[in-house]
């Protein structure tokens, strides 16, 4: 989604939206005073036989997590298989645009273990649920809950069918939108619950297949190919299919009187005679230029890096006013705010989520960063591969210092969310979500270096263990530990396991040792007490007299450590990280040590 990423060379208080209209799903280039509710402490919880320490503030590690993190925490007794869903929205683009709708509804699923009811998610006060049948005997309905009881006890390894007859009633749900012509859904994190009976949590895949009626002027995309149409008279329904699993929060139908639908087409970059259509669903007087300039190169690169563009087709489509965010990366159908063509930051942003978020997704709301943390990140790579080194880090800065400002004080995974979800606002914090999750992504950059970072970021992506399915944090550290050889851990245990950043207050001294050589004494200490202490390489910069410099790169692994260097020549000055490479920081550096700290003549290493 569109929560928050900066647009490079705009102020810290300027996103580009789901990016975030209203709230903090991915900032636009408009206002973002976002309507986050702090949360005043956080809690980290003991999971029995899943997660075996808790963080504590204090703490320097957390033991991993298992490898199937997303599915323990999400466990229940089936898995659906696919959603058939039949909906008859023909009333609702006429006056007065009700929000009612009558459908029917088939849920494929495997039994995990053996039943005789399953439990699905259905909004009660959004739909009504008139009968069931095929495998299914009766139901009770409840709150946020759907009881199908069902004819019989079904063993584990079956497979089973329920049909699900069901009203929408005529209400604001912030799920469905009728207005004005305009019928589209809007499910994140868990609002598909609103308009589909289904079990809406992101780590229950399934395929998708709709049968929409509508009037004859109303053109609707869904996730997935158009299988067919047809037209009896006055009406159009249209056939939208895909059997590549999708989440329920990526699901979408989007549609309005009068769209106007341009196609064209990607060639894979593996089989060029092969090609993906791009469909653009748009109102009259709307420019494409940029989406036209911007979609196909974007779509190369990002393949380039991360594999293959992985679904059918590429789909972005325009809004209303109702439509909260920047943009939703519904998968293979991207929906977009009024003028989001214009913006190639949205239009990137929400693309890359095709590889983070629906090609590979977050296994618990607790991953939510591997959604909108990368995005945002590879919204800011696509500038550096546009404009330049130095458009990318004044992007990334911006990401920084909003951050910096506004940080709520949780840690990046929060372990509670993976079994309570938490408000749309917090899930979506724009400082942490989006803006640290990226940052940190460009610190891990910084420790491997470029070359083992792309291929960790490249091996993620296209791991067939992965592929089409969800992640948890410990995959992503993992595949990092695999990849670069090395027990990376320490730095998720910090960056993403712990909350907040370091706090520098280092010091240094410039002594002469005659002879034309003289030593710098610096000390880097760190004193925030709301955190762990931050292991990281850090970089200095010494310069002399003559107007040169040295750079130097020391690894800083534990609190007050003294560092000491001899150089051939005077040095005049002192600058800690300079090139900003450790974002999530707050530093200063004097000049001056005590006595008491400094190291010894032979701790010193001569540098030239």
């Amino acid at each position: 989604m569109n929560s928050v990423a900066f647009t490079p060379g705009s102020s810290p208080g300027q996103f580009s939206r789901r990016y975030m209209q209203h709230g903090s799903r991915k900032l636009t280039n408009a206002t973002c005073l976002t309507r986050l509710k702090h949360i005043k402490a956080f809690h980290f919880f003991v999971l029995a036989n899943l997660i075996c320490a808790a963080i504590a503030v204090h703490a320097s590690a957390l033991m991993p997590q298992p490898a199937d993190t997303a599915h323990f925490y999400t466990r229940h007794s089936y898995d659906v298989l696919k959603y058939r869903l039949d909906i008859d929205l023909y009333q609702c683009y006429l006056n007065p645009y009700p929000k009612s709708f009558s459908a029917q509804e088939v849920i494929t699923f495997r039994i995990d273990s053996a039943l005789n009811s399953i439990k699905l998610n259905a909004v009660n006060t959004s739909l009504i649920i008139d009968s069931v049948g095929m495998a299914a005997g009766s139901f009770t309905h409840v709150n946020d809950t759907l009881i199908v009881n069902l004819k019989r006890t079904w063993q584990q390894g079956e497979v089973a069918d329920v049909m699900i007859w069901y009203r929408h009633r005529n209400v604001n749900d912030k799920g469905f939108y009728a207005s004005y012509g305009t019928v589209f859904t809007d499910s994140p994190p868990e609002g598909a619950r609103k308009w589909l009976p289904c079990w809406d949590r992101p780590s229950d895949k399934a395929t998708w297949e709709l049968n929409a009626r509508v009037p004859l002027s109303v053109r609707l995309a869904s996730t997935g190919m158009l299988a067919d149409s047809s037209i009896i008279a006055d009406t159009i329904s249209y056939h939208w299919k895909t059997n590549i699993p999708v989440s329920t929060y990526l699901i979408t139908i989007t549609s309005k009187t009068g769209f106007l639908v341009h196609t064209r087409y990607w060639h894979k970059m593996n089989a060029p005679a092969d090609s993906i259509p791009v469909l653009s669903f748009y109102k009259p007087g709307e420019n494409l230029s940029v989406m036209d300039s911007t979609i196909g190169p974007a779509t190369t690169y990002y393949s380039g890096l991360f594999g293959e563009y992985p679904f059918e087709k590429i789909g972005f489509a325009t809004l209303n006013s109702q439509f909260s965010w920047g943009g939703m990366e519904n998968q293979t159908m991207v929906n977009l705010m009024p003028g989001g063509y214009n913006d190639a930051n949205i239009i990137v942003h929400e693309h890359a989520h095709q590889w983070f978020g629906d090609l590979i997704t977050c296994g618990t709301w607790a991953d939510v960063w591997l959604n909108e943390g990368f995005a945002t990140y590879c919204q800011n790579l696509w500038v550096e591969h546009k404009s330049g080194s130095s458009a990318y880090r004044a992007g990334m800065n911006a990401l920084a210092g909003y951050y910096l400002a506004s940080n709520p004080g949780w840690p990046l995974y929060h372990a509670a969310w993976a079994i309570h979800t938490p408000d749309a606002n917090t899930l979506y914090n724009q400082a942490i979500t989006y803006n640290k999750g990226a940052c940190v992504l460009f610190q891990l950059r910084y420790v491997l270096g470029d070359p083992l970072f792309f291929r960790v970021m490249h091996e993620y992506t296209t791991d067939p263990g992965l592929m089409f399915k969800n992640a948890v944090t410990h995959d992503f550290a993992e595949k990092v530990n695999q990849v670069s050889g090395q027990d990376m851990n320490w730095f998720f245990n910090e960056w993403v396991y712990a909350p907040n950043h370091p706090v520098y207050q280092n010091t240094f001294e410039t002594d002469s040792l005659g002879r034309n050589s003289w030593k710098v004494t610096m000390i880097i200490n760190q004193v925030q007490t709301n955190t762990v202490f931050f292991k990281m390489p850090v970089e200095i910069l010494v310069g002399f007299g003559d107007g040169t410099d040295s750079l130097i790169r020391i690894m800083n692994d534990s609190n007050s450590q003294s560092f000491g260097f001899v150089f051939p020549k005077k040095p005049v000055s002192l600058t800690f990280d300079p090139n900003h490479n450790i974002l999530l920081k707050q530093a200063s550096t004097i000049h001056g040590i005590s006595p008491v700290n400094k190291p010894g003549s032979g701790d010193f290493q001569h540098v030239r």
